[in-house]
C-alpha cells in the first residue's frame, strides 16, 4: 500500500512590470500570451493546452516530456476582476502521481513602474512531494518570461 501523507505551505512572489495593469492582466488572460510565458517545457515532445479563462473555466496543460514523463496540470478559475485580481486552483500530476494541489492569488496595483503584481500561492504537497524550491524558481522563471514579454510589447 503507498504511504499517504499531506504537508502544506505557501510562498509569495512580487514583480514590478514595465507596463500598466490592463497589459499585465491581458498577458495572464489571452491564451497565446499565457503560453508564452509560462511554458516551461519548450523541449517536451508533445504538449497540450486550452484555457477558458472566465469565473468557472478551466485551464489543462499536458507535456510530455524527452525522456517520455506526462506532467498534467488542471486548473480553475474561482474569481476573476479585471485588471485587479485573478484567484485559481491547480493540481499537477506527474505520470499517475498527483505531487499537489494549490489555490493562487494573483493581483495587479498600478504603481510608479507601471504594474506591481503579487502572486500568492497556498500548497497541499502530497504523498512525499518536497520540492517547493523547485516550484518557486520555476514560477520565477515564467515571470522572467512575462517581463521580457511585456518589453518587447512595448518596443513593437
Amino acid at each position: 500500500m503507498t504511504e499517504r501523507s499531506v504537508s502544506h505551505t505557501s510562498f509569495v512572489i512580487e514583480r514590478d512590470f514595465p507596463a500598466p495593469p490592463a497589459r499585465v492582466f491581458n498577458a495572464w488572460s489571452d491564451p497565446d500570451a499565457k503560453l508564452s510565458w509560462s511554458d516551461c517545457h519548450t523541449d517536451a515532445r508533445e504538449s497540450e493546452f486550452s484555457m477558458d479563462f472566465r469565473h468557472g473555466g478551466h485551464e489543462r496543460y499536458r507535456v510530455r516530456l524527452p525522456e517520455g514523463l506526462l506532467i498534467a496540470v488542471e486548473k480553475v478559475f474561482f474569481d476573476i476582476v479585471p485588471d485587479q485580481r485573478i484567484i485559481f486552483g491547480y493540481d499537477i500530476l506527474i505520470g499517475d502521481k498527483r505531487i499537489s494541489a494549490s489555490l493562487v492569488t494573483v493581483s495587479f496595483e498600478s504603481s510608479r513602474k507601471g504594474t506591481h503584481m503579487t502572486y500568492t500561492e497556498q500548497l497541499a504537497l502530497l504523498d512525499g512531494f518536497t520540492d517547493v524550491e523547485e516550484r518557486i524558481h520555476g514560477t520565477k522563471e515564467g515571470f522572467d518570461r512575462l517581463e521580457l514579454l511585456l518589453r518587447d510589447a512595448a518596443h513593437a
